[in-house]
């Protein structure tokens, strides 16, 4: 009987994955081993020339320039959401909770109308040019709009709150009598914080840098609607084959080559912050 309870709790999340997971990756997997020609019509055998494009140098400059937003992305998120969750953590006292849910509060509007609103901010004759003119600090209009700033902006704007949740999940767990016994051994309060508390959100931090990583990598819409042609991502390659072009098996294809380039890159940053933490 109680092997019957065990597997009847178990069967909803199996369930689960084989609909929404598993099935749906197989037939990603099989579609793109289908190729389209000029005319749309499906190749008869499965080939690997939706994989050889995906690999080209093109894409490849494309898939690395992505990385290279996400992980800067990622680095500007954590020096952002490192000090506003230590704030909350430690100092939110009876405004903790209210300053969470400042801190969760952009998720009440869409990522898409947020993003827009940057442009408005960002433009030659925006918010912020305006002040800076007015402030006498540039003598004429500045281009930020269609950038890698822009886009950068847009992307460590967006995905700010999914790091600063999981770093004060750490901080706000910790036991603040370890920090007292450093300061009675001696410790400075810059020695207690990175001998003691640092090292100890470090789960924190692997958690919020993979949660803002991931999804920066993948995204689409900052490029699109902040960016240029030059500072195009794989997001957008993947939109675009999906739902311009209509090829789904090329998309499919470089959803593949960048999801195996995700895990991996993440199974190796695992590995490396695992093996620092023994």
């Amino acid at each position: 009987m109680r092997r019957f309870l065990v597997w009847g709790l178990v069967l909803p999340f199996v369930l689960y994955n084989l609909t929404f997971v598993i099935f749906p990756l197989f037939t990603v997997l099989y579609q793109s081993l289908f190729p389209i020609d000029a005319e749309y019509n499906v190749s008869s055998s499965a080939t690997l020339a939706n994989f050889k494009v995906a690999f080209s140098a093109a894409t490849m400059e494309v898939m690395w320039r992505s990385a290279r937003y996400a992980l800067t992305t990622t680095a500007a998120c954590m020096l952002l959401g490192y000090p506003l969750a230590y704030y909350i953590a430690v100092y939110g006292g009876r405004l903790r909770n209210q300053l969470l849910i400042l801190v969760v509060l952009p998720f009440w509007t869409s990522y898409l109308i947020r993003t827009f609103a940057w442009t408005t901010l960002l433009q030659k004759e925006g918010v912020v040019n305006h002040l800076l003119l007015s402030l006498h600090l540039i003598r004429q209009p500045l281009q930020m709009l269609n950038t890698e700033f822009s886009v950068i902006l847009g992307l460590t704007y967006g995905f700010l709150p999914f790091a600063t949740l999981p770093i004060y999940v750490s901080l706000e767990n910790q036991d603040r009598s370890l920090v007292e016994a450093a300061h009675d051994l001696g410790a400075t309060p810059f020695q207690a914080f990175w001998k003691v508390v640092f090292p100890l959100s470090l789960p924190g931090v692997i958690s919020a840098s993979l949660i803002t990583f991931v999804p920066a990598m993948g995204d689409f819409v900052s490029a699109e609607i902040l960016g240029s042609p030059e500072t195009t991502m794989i997001g957008n390659l993947i939109q675009q084959q999906f739902l311009a072009l209509f090829n789904w098996p090329m998309g499919s294809a470089l959803s593949l080559v960048l999801m195996l380039l995700m895990v991996t890159s993440m199974a190796l940053y695992v590995a490396f912050a695992g093996d620092r933490d023994a």
